[in-house]
């Protein structure tokens, strides 16, 4: 498994890249483990606000469907049209090409509930 120490993690198993007031956000490399060939992603709309903990996407593999988490409040800003074409990209590349989307943060302070990467290990590995 794959624990980049750039991101901040959620107990929802999301993963978020920030970029000044912008956040990037996807599921881990464990979640995408765990649901296996993910085959569609249900992305949010572009300009769509969001709440930190709200359903903002699904996503399905061949085992099951699970909804996907806004790690931060804010307004949706892009999201990644690529994993409708590819949707297994997501599992092939987790942290990179297979990112969901991308909020503008309203409260940045949010980020503080957020795990690091150690945090979010230990979390993962006492499953």
């Amino acid at each position: 498994m794959q624990y980049p120490e750039e991101l901040k993690y959620t107990k929802t198993h999301e993963w978020v890249l920030v970029k000044g007031d912008k956040a990037l956000v996807g599921i881990t490399d464990f979640a995408q483990h765990e649901l296996s060939d993910v085959v569609y992603v249900e992305l949010p709309t572009v300009g769509e606000d969001v709440k930190a903990g709200g359903q903002c996407a699904v996503i399905e593999s061949v085992k099951s469907a699970s909804d996907i988490y806004s790690p931060v409040s804010g307004r949706i800003t892009r999201i990644n049209e690529s994993v409708n074409d590819e949707p297994d990209v997501v599992n092939k590349d987790a942290y990179g090409r297979g990112w969901i989307f991308e909020v503008e943060m309203s409260d940045s302070d949010e980020l503080k509930n957020m795990m690091s990467s150690e945090q979010y290990k230990k979390l993962v590995e006492s499953k």
